[in-house]
């Protein structure tokens, strides 16, 4: 696949993301509680996970799961409990400020994953420009959320 429609589908992603917290932090304010649209959220998540999965061409992928470090799979743990946060969060402070902030975070966590290569990422190193771009990044975070 073409670069430039990998980062076409990273930005789609993007705004996937964005849509589909703020919609789990609705049915957590009309339901009245965040953890049970959380678990809700996960549940069928995980159906919908399987049924993909089961249509994939090597379904013997899953057998392979014992050679993973444990601590890997930790990512399932921490993606319901960010969630959750943010179920939390955007009621309070809206959806632009969530995302911007969590964004943010994001491109600064993943500068510092490729400069270090972990996880599978390709190895890319943090050069003074990239850090002038997380600077002016920070900059617009905090005038989009503060001002």
């Amino acid at each position: 696949m073409p670069k430039g429609l990998l980062y076409l589908l990273a930005f789609g992603v993007g705004l996937v993301i964005a849509v589909h917290l703020a919609m789990n932090a609705g049915v957590g304010q009309k339901i009245e509680n965040a953890r049970a649209a959380n678990a809700a959220f996960w549940s069928i998540g995980a159906v919908v996970a399987v049924f993909i999965w089961l249509a994939s061409p090597d379904r013997s992928a899953i057998t392979r799961l014992k050679e993973v470090n444990p601590l890997l799979l930790l990512a399932g743990a921490m993606g319901a409990a960010l969630v959750l946060a943010i179920a939390v969060i955007i009621p309070r402070i809206g959806a632009g400020a969530t995302n911007v902030l969590q964004l943010a975070g994001q491109v600064i966590a993943g500068l510092f994953i490729s400069h270090f290569a972990l996880w599978s990422s390709p190895q890319t190193s943090i050069t003074p420009l990239k850090m002038l771009g997380v600077a002016v990044m920070i900059g617009g975070a905090y005038m989009a959320v503060m001002l």
